[in-house]
């Protein structure tokens, strides 16, 4: 049986917030122009949106793309660089603003859940071999439970991270770590967040460097839009 997989090896991720009083014409922004926008450039495939059931902050969209490279091109750099009006209105609204350009370390993605779990943290470089085998081993058994669909790894890529000149709406911290990201995809917010609880527990990420505990959120689909 074929799954259906992640479109692309690369995925931008973009958490964000605005006031409550913004958020109407934020969330129609996404929902009208820039998910639509977004998933026409060369290299992208399908963009989707979330908000936090449990999660800061409060939104998420996510950007599959062929190869994280697709967002280090002159073309979506430009883009980026000239962001119709629209956009610029709504991203000087932001008051949260988090930006991944990762590239797909493992997929076992099925199909499209209404729920997804992130759980983010920062590894040793050196171990991410070792990382890599746990979660292949440990995450089949997570998504094998009643609720949930599938799941990918994703590591932020420095480089494409720092690719993009500083944009007057909205700052871009130079990234000097490789964040993970696991995302895990459900029907529903109580089975991922079960699923990351079960499988992320307190010692599990020592063993790889990881110092902190991982930030984990939980968020329930917006909209979403593909090729």
């Amino acid at each position: 049986m074929g799954t259906m997989a992640l479109l692309g090896k690369g995925m931008l991720l973009v958490f964000n917030e605005v006031k409550p009083r913004h958020e109407r014409d934020f969330n129609e922004w996404y929902n009208r122009e820039h998910i639509d926008e977004r998933v026409n450039l060369p290299g992208f495939t399908r963009a989707r949106r979330y908000v936090a059931v449990k999660a800061s902050p409060k939104y998420l969209a996510t950007y599959e793309c062929d190869t994280v490279e697709d967002l280090a091109t002159p073309g979506y750099l430009a883009l980026l660089a000239d962001q119709t009006p629209w956009s610029k209105a709504v991203m000087a609204r932001f008051t949260r603003f988090k930006r991944m350009t990762v590239r797909v370390r493992l997929d076992l993605a099925h199909g499209e859940g209404g729920a997804l779990t992130t759980v983010r943290f920062t590894p040793q470089p050196a171990m991410a071999r070792q990382l890599t085998d746990w979660l292949k081993d440990a995450l089949p058994t997570a998504i094998a439970k009643p609720g949930m669909v599938g799941a990918a790894v994703v590591e932020n890529d420095i480089e494409i991270a720092n690719a993009p000149v500083a944009q007057s709406s909205m700052d871009h911290p130079r990234v000097d770590q490789a964040e993970w990201v696991v995302l895990l995809e459900g029907a529903d917010p109580a089975a991922t967040a079960s699923a990351a609880r079960s499988l992320f527990k307190s010692a599990a990420l020592k063993p790889f460097g990881v110092a902190k505990a991982p930030a984990v959120g939980t968020y329930r689909f917006l909209f979403g839009n593909s090729r």
